[in-house]
């Protein structure tokens, strides 16, 4: 009898959580059954990146590398999809945690799961529960990352609520399940491997613990607060320990990336941050003040740049037919973002509800939803509002390390559907709570309702510009007497598809307000209003995320594998037996090409987080030598054995021996003949005092006889004599791996020898002979190695010891959270067993 008790009690989480498996199935149905995928850039560029990696594994028995020669020259993998040994059995449970369903239906799944968790900590019902769980899962922001291929973004995001909701619990006092659900989910946060997203959510932790402080002062429990507090740090410290791998190379890695400080001072000076990445490249992409009306109407400023206007039906019917081609290359977007996929809708009637949870909600918790919602709209503005950003960037540590500040709007759209579901929790509680202040639901809907309303009226009272500043200038190419004409059809038509929009926000509002006046008057009862409130939402938010990730969205698997089918000029270039040498692929965006590095070891790549150095040897010297290159493989038809190669010898020096050029249908293949190899011996080298005359220097010296240093090093050639290179000494390339490179050596005196691979100052180990050798950074970006006269074997070998270290502090965080899983497990049948004894 107790036994179907106990089962009673959990029938409606169940039922709630069969009910998620079947959304989000049918949100992906029929793709998901045919097995199609999206191909999209990012997650194109994932495989291509990757493939080195693969390949390391398949070589070596399942063994990782943390060196991936394929991009940029070479660089640490750290942030390729980083795995580690203490990594495992988090990967395991995370799959548990989405009950192994398959790929798309399991990201859909956990982000219901997850938020579903977080209000039955606030003590919501199932029913409301569920609602929350769908206003917040279908804000379109998500399923634009779906459509996108940022996977790890959204992985972040789906374990956040979670992690808020034991942070909730430890504050109601239920300090073990609360401490165990931050231990879990900070844990799959950090595994997730997309710290920005963290990062961003700890602002409104802190905002909500300071509304738990505020309480605790209030109802004067201070002691309890602060035991609390303690939980939360401890539990939140052994949930980060367990990605101590991940984090500890991570955090090393990321000194010498862009996100950490450059130490040039002449070279763009004026758009550095102080430790991090620069100012352009962070608020490159900001939303615009008055695009944060898309939270409210989708369309505010037309949705995805990769639409066309001809795809617009409402649109086209304002086209006048002359322009119609021309319509064709037109954006519906018209905002002033470089490129969107899609706006940020958090639905219409959450908005109001939002809006009407800071009348009725009681507690600083709303309080700290509010500043959340303030605090996130306010940074997505970026460089449209740089007084606040500025004093981010340069006062608040870590926010110059990440890029997309209007990314941050993903707090707010947390706090919008948490506030809003915990105002329906309130009217459900409390009917009278509405009956008493009809006129909140007025000034709710006057807020939300009422200005979509005044949108479809007046939209161009509100918007007066419907053609982006970029759009302008590009129109004025157009012939003259044409100019303006077009300009005012394409305002026409895009005030039609913004006017659509609103007017679709105010029946969604107005449907929803009906709802709660036909509760408030007692003709619908609390759980079909809940249910029509869930059911208004879903199909609102449903058919904006159909807009921008639909079924014609996937592929077949088979055409993502063709994205990487071998070309002619591919095949061409792998007929090269010489062993190691390196691709400059000038057919695509060199610098942002994810696919090239899956057969060839590139110049370029794709990656958010570059080295430093390699970032500013592209900025200085490569893009403009590339240039320089080009020009002379069309002056000589790809005869390149009689050009002046000085307009391009930091290419050489990179070893750049293969050059893909675009042609008609297709791309060929062009050898240089003057990359400089994998090593060679210098007859000098220079030290400078800093890195801008370091680089400089690579313009004004010959490098293939001369090196530059910074004269930090100069102590590792104390002692030893570099002077002009005997003509008969040699060095070759003899072996090589993802991780490893050997060279043999004929040295017919002391030689400084300087290599075509990327400097990184942590993890290689280089021997000579099986003895330590310590190497130094040449010319801005390589290694440079002096060797004493004799025959030798050279070794560079990339085995960072600290993985051994820090995985054993993963691995002790882990057993932590096992035994806190297992303590309350023994404590649930210890208590069941005194009730049945009762």
């Amino acid at each position: 009898m107790k036994n179907s008790s106990r089962l009673k009690k959990f029938l409606p989480d169940l039922i709630v959580i069969i009910s998620f498996i079947l959304i989000s199935f049918i949100y992906f149905a029929p793709a998901v059954m045919d097995g199609r995928v999206i191909t999209q850039g990012d997650s194109l560029a994932a495989i291509g990146q990757g493939q080195e990696q693969r390949d390391f594994m398949k070589r070596h028995d399942g063994e990782r590398t943390r060196w991936n020669l394929s991009m940029f020259g070479g660089m640490p993998s750290y942030q390729m999809s980083p795995t580690y040994d203490s990594s495992k059995p988090q990967d395991l449970a995370k799959k548990a945690y989405a009950l192994f369903l398959p790929n798309y239906v399991y990201l859909v799944f956990i982000m219901l799961l997850g938020f579903y968790i977080l209000m039955r900590a606030f003590r919501a019902s199932p029913l409301v529960s569920a609602l929350g769980a769908i206003v917040w899962a279908f804000s379109s922001y998500f399923f634009i990352l779906i459509a996108a291929g940022h996977i790890w973004k959204f992985i972040t995001l789906a374990y956040i609520p979670p992690t808020i909701a034991g942070l909730v619990y430890v504050y109601r006092k239920k300090y073990l399940a609360g401490a165990l659900l931050i231990m879990i989910f900070v844990a799959f946060q950090i595994s997730a491997n997309h710290i920005q997203m963290s990062y961003y959510f700890f602002f409104l932790m802190f905002f909500m613990v300071a509304a738990f402080f505020v309480q605790a002062v209030r109802e004067k429990k201070l002691t309890g607060f602060l035991k609390s507090t303690a939980v939360v740090v401890i539990a939140g410290m052994i949930g980060v320990l367990a990605n101590s791998s991940n984090l500890y190379h991570t955090y090393e890695y990321s000194k010498e990336t862009m996100r950490g400080k450059s130490e040039l001072s002449h070279h763009g000076a004026e758009n550095k941050s102080n430790n991090g990445l620069e100012r352009d490249y962070i608020t490159g992409w900001s939303y615009g003040v008055d695009e944060t009306w898309t939270l409210l109407v989708p369309n505010t400023k037309g949705g995805s740049s990769s639409a066309r206007m001809s795809e617009n039906l409402k649109a086209m019917e304002k086209a006048r037919p002359e322009y119609r081609e021309l319509y064709k290359q037109i954006a519906q977007y018209w905002g002033e973002q470089p490129w969107t996929a899609g706006p940020v809708y958090v639905g219409a009637f959450v908005l109001m509800l939002f809006i009407l949870g800071l009348f009725i909600v009681k507690g600083p918790v709303k309080w700290a939803l509010l500043a959340g919602t303030l605090f996130s709209i306010l940074l997505s503005w970026g460089k449209n509002f740089m007084p606040l950003t500025d004093f981010f960037i340069d006062y608040i540590p870590m926010y110059n390390k990440f890029r997309t500040v209007s990314s941050i709007l993903v707090v707010a759209e947390f706090c919008i559907p948490l506030l809003a579901t915990l105002a329906v929790k309130e009217i459900v509680q409390k009917p009278e709570i509405l009956k008493k202040n009809m006129k909140y639901v007025g000034i709710s809907w006057a807020l939300t309702g009422g200005m979509a309303l005044l949108f479809w009226l007046l939209p161009e009272l509100f918007f007066p510009s419907y053609i982006s500043n970029f759009e302008m200038q590009q129109l004025q190419s157009l012939p003259t007497e044409h100019v303006q004409t077009v300009i005012g059809n394409l305002t026409e038509m895009r005030i039609s598809i913004f006017r659509a929009d609103a007017w679709r926000s105010f029946y969604i509002i107005l449907g929803g307000v009906l709802m709660l006046i036909a509760f408030v008057s007692g003709k619908l009862k609390a759980q079909w209003m809940v249910t029509g409130i869930l059911l208004l939402c879903l199909a609102d938010m449903w058919t904006v995320n159909k807009r921008y990730l639909n079924d014609n969205d996937f592929t077949p698997k088979s055409n993502e594998q063709q994205m990487f089918a071998q070309t002619p000029t591919d095949l061409h270039i792998l007929q090269d037996t010489t062993k190691y040498y390196r691709v400059l692929n000038m057919a695509t965006s060199t610098f942002d090409d994810g696919v090239t590095p899956y057969y060839h070891k590139t110049i370029g790549g794709y990656h958010a987080a570059k080295l430093r150095r390699y970032q500013d040897l592209i900025d200085i010297h490569l893009i403009k030598e590339m240039g320089v290159l080009q020009q002379d493989i069309i002056r000589t038809q790809g005869t390149m054995d009689s050009v002046n190669a000085d307009g391009y010898k930091v290419l050489n020096m990179l070893n750049a021996k293969w050059i893909i050029m675009p042609a008609q249908g297709g791309t060929v293949p062009v050898e240089n003949p003057y990359a400089m190899g994998n090593a060679w011996f210098v007859d000098n080298i220079q030290f400078v005092n800093n890195a801008d005359e370091e680089i400089d220097a690579l313009a004004a010296i010959d490098l293939s006889r001369q090196a530059v240093a910074d004269k930090k090093f100069e102590s590792v050639l104390q002692g030893f004599n570099v002077s002009t290179a005997d003509s008969a000494s040699t060095i070759t390339l003899a072996d090589y791996d993802s991780n490893f490179i050997t060279y043999t050596v004929d040295a017919k005196k002391d030689e400084l020898a300087v290599f075509s691979e990327i400097y990184y100052p942590r993890g290689w180990e280089i021997t000579i002979d099986g003895q330590p050798a310590q190497m130094l950074r040449a010319n801005y970006t390589l290694r440079a190695l002096p060797i004493s006269a004799g025959t030798h074997k050279v070794e560079f070998r990339f085995e960072p010891a600290s993985i051994k270290v820090t995985d054993a502090v993963a691995f002790a965080a882990l057993v932590v959270m096992l035994l806190t899983a297992v303590w309350i497990v023994f404590s649930e049948i210890k208590q069941n067993k005194r009730r049945q004894k009762q």
